[in-house]
């Protein structure tokens, strides 16, 4: 019942998701007139879907704390239930990204070894995709937490990228060594000490311009930087977007050029946008939660659809488990983490 488009978009994202993977199975949870109204028109999730009635919506406008308390009468509070008792293996929402996060939290709380959840997700570069977190779920971070977000990152790069040892390396205002706050060269020497039992390769600090040029695959920092992060990228992409149209509108030639162009501009369109690079994940918890942006259009859902199959399938859960206890030796606070 989230984002902008509601059902509509979320079956139809449903409906290709389903092409690429017929094994998908469906629980729609949410209110049930609209749900069935869109459910006429995706036909293949129909055939495949339990429709489970929920009245109760969180709406884009409230706080965590609200959602929290009305968590067992909400679509998205009862489909991370789903999750928690193993009815499902996965939960997809393009809804309210503070009060999923914080539901998600409560109700699956976090892995082994894992002190917070972090939201990770891809961002193209000039080579391929980099995984980049945590993007917002944690303003402020030790440096165990950002060695265990770089185990999570890791891992996600295995599953979603297909590469075997994901080069990881820390946002950082430098990439000489004596740079950085305390936080960050400690965790640096945690992950050096760590990586010779660990399927990644520790490449140090890489600097704001190094994620762009696709420098390493996997991108560590707080919350707080990885969001003015992903956000300068995505404002980036607009910029240079909009800057192409105006130039080629200037004139009768540049016109022609814009014409003769187009095949590199429709490329350049699909590298940028946002839809190919759809569901943000919730990485870290005893489940799998994935976030689609709210203004994602079919294409878009049907990724984040997929990235969560693509988790369950590949096992994220039990490869952060495992990488987490050959590091564990290297976190002295790590085995006070929560287990729950």
């Amino acid at each position: 019942m989230g984002g902008d488009h509601g059902p509509e978009v979320v079956l139809a994202g449903a409906e290709i998701a389903r092409q690429r993977y017929p094994d998908l199975r469906f629980r729609l949870y949410g209110q049930e007139a609209p749900i069935r109204a869109a459910l006429a028109r995706a036909p293949k999730v129909a055939a495949e879907a339990e429709v489970v009635p929920v009245e109760g919506v969180v709406l884009g406008t409230d706080r965590p704390s609200q959602a929290i308390r009305r968590a067992r009468t909400t679509s998205m509070g009862q489909a991370i239930e789903a999750v928690k008792a193993g009815e499902a293996a996965a939960a997809v929402s393009a809804g309210n990204t503070g009060a999923l996060m914080a539901m998600a939290k409560i109700a699956l709380r976090t892995l082994a070894g894992i002190e917070r959840p972090a939201l990770v997700a891809l961002m193209p570069t000039m080579r391929s995709d980099s995984v980049v977190l945590d993007l917002g779920a944690n303003t402020e971070c030790d440096a165990d937490n950002l060695v265990q977000f770089a185990v999570m990152g890791a891992a996600f790069a295995r599953t979603v990228l297909a590469l075997p040892r994901p080069r990881v390396a820390l946002l950082n205002i430098g990439e000489e060594d004596m740079k950085g706050t305390g936080e960050l060269k400690e965790a640096a020497r945690l992950l050096r000490a760590a990586a010779t039992d660990l399927p990644l390769e520790f490449a140090g600090f890489v600097e704001g311009n190094g994620i762009g040029q696709g420098q390493v695959d996997v991108v560590v920092t707080d919350g707080f930087s990885g969001n003015i992060a992903l956000k300068t990228a995505e404002g980036t992409a607009k910029l240079v977007t909009g800057l192409l149209a105006r130039a080629y509108r200037a004139s009768w030639l540049t016109r022609l050029g814009a014409l003769l162009s187009r095949p590199a501009l429709r490329a350049l369109k699909d590298q940028l946008d946002p839809n190919n690079h759809n569901g943000a994940v919730f990485l870290g918890l005893n489940g799998v939660v994935v976030k689609s942006h709210g203004a994602a259009d079919t294409r878009g859902f049907a990724n984040a659809i997929c990235v969560a199959r693509d988790l369950v399938a590949d096992n994220i859960l039990g490869r952060i488990r495992a990488d987490m206890e050959n590091v564990r030796a290297h976190l002295p606070s790590a085995g006070a983490a929560n287990a729950a």
